[in-house]
């Protein structure tokens, strides 16, 4: 298996009512431009449940109240995966340039989180107009 190397940028942390990505001093030019996106795309390392274990996991019980019995791990949005990456897209409620810091109301994770990249919300490209899914999806 190819070994693919991923540098952690930041992490999350609690901030008041809310959350905040601070990142590495490396990465605080990074955020250069980033005025004015009200939305950012968060890629994430749920590490709180990154195990040998749960990395094996392909199929799972009926997670959903309409689902089939079983569906594969790719058909859910669990942290519980072969590389368990998670994406979230969060409002933007400021960014301390000089300290690094983006501050949001919610993230879903935790403080300590690992935080591997950060992109930002385009609507022209995040939004599918024609989109089908399953009838028990719906």
């Amino acid at each position: 298996m190819n070994r693919i190397d991923v540098h952690v940028i930041g992490e999350v942390e609690s901030a008041g009512n809310g959350f905040a990505i601070r990142l590495k001093d490396a990465y605080k030019d990074a955020l250069t431009g980033i005025d004015g996106f009200s939305h950012l795309n968060v890629i994430w390392w749920a590490d709180q449940v990154d195990s040998a274990e749960h990395r094996k996991i392909t199929l799972v019980d009926k997670p959903y109240k309409q689902g089939p019995d079983k569906v594969g791990i790719f058909v859910t949005r669990s942290p519980l995966r072969p590389n368990p990456i998670a994406v979230t897209v969060i409002r933007v409620s400021g960014v301390d340039m000089q300290k690094g810091v983006i501050y949001t109301p919610y993230i879903d994770a935790e403080p300590g989180t690992p935080v591997l990249d950060v992109k930002m919300y385009l609507p022209c490209c995040e939004i599918v107009k024609n989109y089908s899914v399953p009838e028990w999806c719906r």
